[in-house]
This record gives structure tokens, C-alpha cells and sequence, in this order.
């Protein structure tokens, strides 16, 4: 038999090993089996990275880790934590931090571990110097596995609430709705999951397309380490509405923008959805007293989109913004002030005339209150919740869930997690009618102690898109958070295989 022959073979073998779904055919038997369909598995290792919790002396931090239960069993053990990133510094822990956690004076201690699928898994951090966070999960912990953090900033030109879900590392992302005002702060970090250094650029976009910058060019990000640049220092011109781009030329990075306005407080900005004619920005508060609109079109050509709210009972167009034209290579912003006049709704862009539409990206500034108790949040676009998805540190009291159903009316399941430190897990079906969005106080399991997690799972009908928002109001003023909800990719679509050994004939 040739060499070649015996290599094809063992490369089918090895392949059948490793999908488990190869149907044997030998030569001559006067028959094939046929292949079977592709299967999706749970996949087996998922990375995480959560950004500097952030620069004010009074932020107090809470990392809320999950794997859901379901779907999760059978595999191995397994591990799930988050350790901090080595940009940390010798000196990152004081005194009072080591009598509250001895944990924290050893970086190579996780600085939350989760234990086992279906409870969630919560760690207390306090301060201005805690960096970043850098994780893995393996095993049946892998799946799905998200951790949300959360950071209260009671007073200062930090203040506020600010959420978000710790992002998988990637090489391309996209930040409508950031800015470069004198009123703003806004950085981007940049952190690196990899034993080796990454090299990123940060391109900056207004309204009139690309803004002069020298300094976003070929920034070094060290092997598990982050960095966060100031957007404003990437540039000398001030503009409101900029549409922030980040690539890496050699590794990959998670990236998230931190964003502080002096008059109404802040909170991160989470990439937008990759580009596309259609978009959808889930959850926006019944009594957000501002909504600001920022769409960009990355390709050569323009776009002219149809803006419609997904209220209660269908959709609407916002009167004077029934339509939205965004310049290729151009940041647009358009306020459209109280839209949802004390009815929750989401946001759904599509083409004016059909079709694909031109790719854009897009993301919502919401401001919720009035005069010295304003608050902002950032809703991004977001894809459908698809087979699952999940979003964890919610509280006994305050979290709001908005289901969105730009097309087919769908049926979802809403699954409350065991709490951190104790309660039974709660579940409740919803019927989301196509064109609405559907905003709910979501189940709370009973006996609940401490954080617990939200899964939701499509049942049928859809797509549906969805976001959680956090309210904790404190001292008047009403701090509040949105994430999304995209699928949470914990299964990845295996392809079957067949063998068919007559290849080797001669």
C-alpha cells in the first residue's frame, strides 16, 4: 500500500475521532452509508476578558461569574476563573484589601472561580488600582459561561453605574456613540488574553469622516496584559458623535470603551454587532428622558435606513426621524429625544428599500432622569438570543427584561438562576407578538440570596433580541445599566463525516 494511502487513512481515522459521527463504507461491499446531518456540541473552552474597573478611589466592583445548567452535563469537570491581567502592580492590594481578601495579594489566585453550572459564582472589589481581569473556562463550565461586572461610583465625575458583560477576545470591533467632547472621558481598553504581545490600531470617525491621528497607530499590548488609551489624546478634534474602530494587526484583544460625562455620570459602551443592513438596539427604558441615535456605514457605499420604535403593541416611526441617511465613512447622530413617551420599546433600523441594505453599525445613548440626577447608559446593536443566551449579576430588586420581536411572533424561556448564596432556580415562558418588544419584571427565584443569573432560550417563532437593564437608584439620582443579550455561542455546529475507504484502491 502507498505511504499516501496510509496517511489518508489515519487522517480519516483521527477525523472520525474527533467529530464521532464518521459512517464506515469499506470497498467493494456494494454500498455507502449515508453521512449523517451535522450536530452541534458544546464547546470546550471559552476566554473572557473584563476591563479596569476604573480610575475613582470610590468604585466598588462586583464580578458576577455563570455557566448555565442545561446542556452543560456530561462533560468533564472542568474549571471557570478569572485571574487578574499582569499589567497589575506589586502594589495593586493595600492593607485594607488583604484584611478583606488575602486572595488579592497573590495574582496568581483567581479572583472569582465558579464551582459548578446553574449558581453563580460572586467576587467584591474596591478602589481605583484593580486591573483587569483575564479568564478561561474549561469542561462542562465552558459553555455559555459568562461573567457581568458591575461598578457603583457613588460621587465624582465617575459617577454612576456601569455594566458589562466581559468580552471574548477578537480581532475587529466597533464603537458608535463614543466621543471626544470637553465634557467627556472616554478610553478604550485594550486587553490581551495570549502569551504573546498584540498590536492594535484605533481608527477615529465623525461626521465627516476620519479624524487626524497619528497616535492610534500600532499600539503594543503585552501578553496578558491591558491598556487603556484616552480617546481624545488620539486626536485634537472635538467631536460629539465619533465611531471608534479597533483592529489588531498581530494577536487579538477584548475591547470595551469606558465612557464619563461631567453632567451625566457614565458607564461602558460594549461593541455594536458587526455590520449589517438590518439592525436591532433592544431595551430602551419607558422613562429615558433623552435617546441619541449614532449609526456609521464602514463600507463605500451610503445608507439610508427606515427608524422604527418597537413599542407595546407594534411599531411606530419616530415623527421627524422616520428616516435616517448615514454617509459612507461618516458618523451620524440624531437625537430623538423621550421616544418612548413612558413605554419601553427597541430600536429596529432596515433598509429604506429593501433588500440587504448597505452594512452599518450602530448604538444608543440613553439618559434617564432630570437636572443633577441624570444618568447615562449605552445600548449597542445586538444579534437574536438564538438557541441561548445569558446576562448574570441580577438583584433581588431593579432589573427590567426587554424582548424584542422585529419579525414572527416568538416564544421564549426565562430561566432565573439559583441565587449566589442561596434560592431555587424560576422559570416562566413569554409570547413575544412580531413587531413589539415585551418588557418584563423577570422571575426571581424563590429563597433568593445574593446575585443570580438570567438565561433565556428561544422556544419558537423569532428571532428575538434582548437586553437587561440594571436600575440601582442612589442619593435621587437614577443609575442605571443595559447589556444586551446575543447567543452566547456555547455550541458549535460539528460536521458528520464519512469514510470511504475505496479512495484507497489502486
Amino acid at each position: 500500500m502507498k505511504s499516501t494511502s496510509l496517511s489518508l487513512i489515519a487522517g480519516t481515522v483521527a477525523l472520525a475521532a474527533v467529530t464521532g459521527f464518521a459512517a464506515l463504507t469499506a470497498p467493494g461491499d456494494g454500498g455507502t452509508t449515508e453521512a449523517k446531518a451535522a450536530t452541534r456540541l458544546p464547546v470546550e473552552r471559552t476566554s473572557l476578558l473584563c476591563p479596569a474597573p476604573g480610575l475613582s478611589a470610590l468604585a466598588e466592583t462586583t464580578y458576577t461569574s455563570f455557566t448555565p445548567a442545561v446542556g452543560s452535563g456530561g462533560g468533564e469537570a472542568g474549571t471557570a476563573e478569572l485571574k487578574r491581567s499582569a499589567s497589575a502592580t506589586a502594589d495593586d492590594t493595600t492593607a485594607k484589601d488583604k484584611k478583606k481578601d488575602d486572595k488579592k495579594a497573590d495574582p496568581g489566585e483567581p479572583v472569582v472561580s465558579l464551582k459548578e453550572p446553574g449558581t453563580p459564582a460572586t467576587a467584591d472589589v474596591s478602589g481605583s488600582d484593580k486591573p483587569a481581569l483575564v479568564g478561561t473556562a474549561t469542561g462542562r463550565l465552558a459553555p455559555g459561561w459568562t461573567t457581568q461586572q458591575t461598578t457603583t461610583v457613588e460621587a465624582g465625575t465617575g459617577r454612576g453605574l456601569l455594566g458589562v458583560s466581559c468580552t471574548g477576545p477578537d480581532t475587529d470591533f466597533w464603537f458608535p456613540a463614543a466621543s471626544t467632547a470637553k465634557s467627556r472621558q472616554d478610553y478604550v481598553h485594550l486587553t490581551n488574553p495570549d502569551d504573546t504581545a498584540a498590536v492594535a490600531d484605533i481608527e477615529l470617525y465623525g461626521p465627516d469622516g476620519a479624524l487626524k491621528s497619528d497616535a492610534g497607530e500600532g499600539i503594543t499590548v503585552p501578553a496578558g496584559s491591558s491598556v487603556p488609551v484616552l480617546i481624545s489624546t488620539l486626536t485634537s478634534e472635538v467631536v460629539e458623535d465619533v465611531t471608534v474602530h479597533v483592529t489588531t494587526r498581530t494577536g487579538r484583544v477584548g475591547a470595551v470603551v469606558g465612557t464619563a460625562d461631567e453632567e451625566i455620570g457614565s458607564d461602558w459602551l460594549a461593541a455594536s454587532a458587526a455590520p449589517a443592513g438590518s439592525l436591532v438596539l433592544p431595551g430602551i427604558p419607558a422613562d429615558a428622558t433623552s435617546v441619541r441615535l449614532v449609526a456609521f456605514v464602514p463600507g463605500d457605499n451610503d445608507a439610508d435606513l427606515k427608524v422604527k420604535l418597537l413599542g407595546r403593541d407594534g411599531a411606530i416611526s419616530p415623527v421627524g426621524h422616520e428616516e435616517l441617511h448615514v454617509k459612507s465613512k461618516m458618523t451620524a447622530g440624531v437625537d430623538l429625544q423621550d421616544i418612548t413617551k413612558g413605554e419601553a420599546g427597541s430600536l429596529l433600523l432596515s433598509p429604506t428599500r429593501g433588500g440587504k441594505g448597505t452594512p452599518v453599525v450602530a448604538a444608543l445613548r440613553v439618559v434617564r432622569g432630570k437636572g443633577d440626577g441624570q444618568e447615562v447608559g449605552y445600548i449597542p446593536a445586538t444579534g437574536p438570543v438564538g438557541a441561548q443566551a445569558t446576562v448574570a449579576d441580577n438583584r433581588a430588586k431593579g432589573a427590567t427584561l426587554s424582548l424584542a420581536a422585529p419579525g414572527a411572533t416568538a416564544t421564549v424561556k426565562v430561566t432565573a438562576s439559583a441565587g449566589s448564596g442561596g434560592g431555587e432556580q424560576a422559570v416562566k415562558t413569554y409570547t413575544v407578538k412580531g413587531g413589539t418588544t415585551l418588557a418584563v419584571t423577570p422571575p426571581v427565584p424563590a429563597g433568593l440570596k445574593g446575585g443570580y443569573a438570567l438565561t433565556v432560550r428561544t422556544e419558537s417563532g423569532g428571532p428575538v433580541h434582548a437586553a437587561r437593564m440594571l436600575s440601582l437608584p442612589q442619593g435621587g439620582v437614577q443609575m442605571f445599566t443595559v447589556q444586551t443579550l446575543p447567543d452566547d455561542g456555547g455550541t458549535v455546529e460539528v460536521p458528520a463525516t464519512e469514510q470511504d475507504l475505496s479512495v484507497l484502491d489502486d
